[in-house]
């Protein structure tokens, strides 16, 4: 009886992949196995694992499927791999809670909060729009926004540049008040050189952390800038394990860390990073730019973790054209915003319950999302 039956994939817009497993008694499941612009990859990775190591389990056996699936292999991690078996753990959580009738998080060794803060990003890449949509996240009971800090940046930037980039998360700052808060996102489009210089200007806005201010790998330069700034450093959506984050905490480069549930081994691997990062005195704030199951694993991960500090959501941020994440639940109350917080979930399993009409429907547009090429003027690659 709790043997996985079957699965079905359903690639949906904006951008994102649903997981769906189904039990021999009929209990259905739900994850979110994607690494955006890459759905299709993914697609063929989830398709393999459930084949091969998944189906015919015991739903039950979280933990031996998350090994076999992690280590069944010669070659581990990465971001495709991580990211199918990251959904099909959710999926596998998900059933296991509704079997119970508890939500996730008492499976996690219960609550230790009733709410969860949350915020939502506001734009960057065109920079008039930033002011109009911090007003709207105000006006829908968001108490916190994160900005990207501009378009593509060359190596060094010019004066004039930096003064804008200045000038605007001033304004932003001028527009919400000091009772909010701003988490400015690098994104990393700053170069090593320049991340350095444009935090120290930034120091003025008290943001609430600056994320990704170099790409991952550059940790040396990472060091430099944590040496240079008392402003909360965050990273980690693209690391993909314990053993990828390992190396920044292990050296103090990180005071936020921000695994993805979509991509970092899923809720088995988010709560050890999360473990992890506690004995460095680091603070999590999963990264979820995604969908609504993802947002909802990343929300009873929320719920059971002592160091949490916020969490993002999706909902209304550009991507969502045509459809909202919300469109594809049943239960849409559960993501009101009250105040600044999520409330705590009381539905079993990740608390959401999937609209299959409306997902299968979404289904038939082949969404293929890609993220943007940019290129500066001489015609060569510029970091999106």
């Amino acid at each position: 009886m709790h043997k996985i039956k079957s699965f079905q994939l359903y690639s949906v817009p904006p951008r994102w992949l649903f997981l769906k497993l189904e039990t021999e008694d009929g209990l259905t499941g739900w994850g979110e196995p994607i690494v955006e612009g890459r759905a299709r990859t993914v697609a063929c990775a989830v398709k393999e694992l459930m084949e091969k190591y998944v189906i015919n389990r015991d739903f039950n056996e979280i933990e031996d499927i998350w090994n076999v699936l992690y280590r069944g292999g010669f070659y581990r991690g990465g971001s495709i791999l991580m990211s199918a078996l990251s959904g099909i753990d959710q999926a596998l959580w998900d059933l296991k809670g509704k079997s119970l009738g508890v939500p996730v998080y008492e499976l996690l060794g219960g609550s230790c909060r009733s709410k969860v803060r949350v915020y939502r990003w506001i734009g960057g890449d065109q920079p008039n729009k930033v002011t109009d949509e911090a007003k709207k996240c105000l006006n829908k009971g968001f108490t916190a926004v994160k900005m990207n800090i501009s378009g593509k940046l060359k190596f060094i930037e010019s004066a004039k540049h930096v003064a804008e980039i200045i000038e605007r998360v001033q304004l932003l700052r001028e527009t919400i008040g000091n009772e909010n808060d701003i988490a400015i996102d690098f994104h990393g489009r700053v170069s090593p050189t320049f991340a350095p210089i444009l935090i120290k200007k930034l120091e003025a806005f008290s943001p609430l952390f600056i994320e990704e201010p170099v790409l991952p790998g550059y940790t040396g330069s990472l060091r430099l800038v944590k040496n240079k700034t008392f402003s909360p450093i965050a990273l980690g959506e693209r690391l993909y394990s314990r053993w990828d984050f390992k190396p920044y905490l292990e050296n103090n480069l990180v005071d936020v860390v921000q695994p993805d549930v979509s991509h970092a081994g899923g809720i088995t691997e988010c709560k050890k990073i999360a473990s992890y990062a506690e004995i460095y005195g680091a603070h999590v704030a999963i990264h979820c730019p995604l969908g609504p199951i993802a947002l909802a694993a990343s929300l009873q991960l929320a719920f059971s973790i002592y160091n949490y500090l916020i969490q993002e959501t999706s909902i209304g941020i550009h991507y969502n054209e045509g459809i909202e994440l919300i469109d594809y639940v049943v239960n849409k109350e559960i993501f009101e915003v009250k105040n600044g917080y999520v409330e705590i979930f009381k539905q079993p399993g990740l608390g959401i319950k999937m609209n299959e009409d409306v997902v299968k429907e979404a289904a038939k547009s082949n969404a293929d999302w890609s993220n943007p090429i940019w290129r500066y003027e001489d015609g060569s690659f510029a970091e999106w």
